[in-house]
């Protein structure tokens, strides 16, 4: 019996020993998000941006998933600031990033490049217009496609008429997409007619904040963009520049709705 105990634990040490130096089987791999076949970037100034213009609601509700869509735009921007604080140059890294079969990058600047904001403000003649031929090559460069937007309307009246101040500015864009034979999304146009067709009191819904019954003399309804910083909560308030849901929500159906026929290419991605 002796001889037998022995002779069976001899035959196990080896199997331990083999046991405890055969390494362990690796884990399995983690899961990690495919990326996505396309890409859409937008770019420009507060009434693009995700809090207070129609970026927002155009990423989430108009872009098949197919799309990975990425709103750059910052709140107080021009196309010369923007540009000047190394946001462009930002953005361009991820623009040129590959993975993706096709990138789009849609730039909209006007309401800060308008006189009377310093460091911002851009001569309309011959800044204005070379900053956005600038975007278009840098865009086209980087291996992309670039997408001219005229600037969104603001809903100031004046006797029941608009007063569409900004077409100076998109008659620019138009011109510089038409030198550069690039897509133009005319937002301006059709934001301008559409708010113009249903009146000041409907148009005032679009805020991002109700009426009030007496607005305070220092702040005008029809006042433009506070620079945005990084990270700060935005403040809402009423203005007729900016947009709360509902007018992020109609807005960004327009330029869905509008890009089907501006840039053909997009169609099967967009949800209208």
């Amino acid at each position: 019996m002796t001889r037998t105990l022995i002779l069976c634990a001899s035959l196990l040490l080896p199997l331990a020993a083999a046991a405890q130096t055969t390494s362990p089987a690796p884990p399995p791999p983690a899961a990690t998000e495919a990326p996505r076949a396309y890409r859409v970037f937008l770019i420009g100034d507060s009434t693009v941006a995700r809090s207070s213009g129609w970026g927002g609601s155009f990423c989430a509700r108009h872009l098949k998933p197919a799309a990975a869509c990425v709103n750059l735009a910052r709140g107080g921007r021009s196309s010369g600031s923007f540009r000047a604080e190394g946001l462009w140059d930002a953005a361009l890294e991820q623009v040129r990033a590959p993975g993706a079969k096709r990138t789009w990058v849609l730039i909209q600047f006007g309401h800060n490049d308008q006189p009377g904001k310093p460091g911002r403000s851009t001569d309309l003649a011959t800044e204005f217009p070379a900053n956005l031929a600038r975007y278009v090559d840098d865009v086209r460069a980087a291996g992309a496609i670039p997408v001219l937007v005229t600037p969104l309307t603001r809903r100031s009246f004046k006797d029941g008429q608009l007063q569409n101040d900004l077409n100076p500015w998109a008659e620019a864009t138009r011109r510089v997409a038409a030198q550069k034979k690039v897509a133009l999304v005319d937002l301006n146009a059709r934001s301008a007619a559409a708010v113009q067709a249903m009146g000041e009191d409907a148009a005032d819904r679009f805020a991002q904040a109700p009426k009030p019954a007496t607005p305070a003399p220092s702040q005008p309804l029809a006042a433009t963009e506070v620079v945005e910083k990084a990270g700060a909560r935005p403040k809402l308030s009423f203005d007729r520049t900016h947009l709360g849901r509902e007018g992020a929500d109609y807005f960004a159906k327009m330029m869905a709705d509008t890009l089907v026929k501006a840039v053909p290419d997009m169609r099967p991605l967009l949800l209208r």
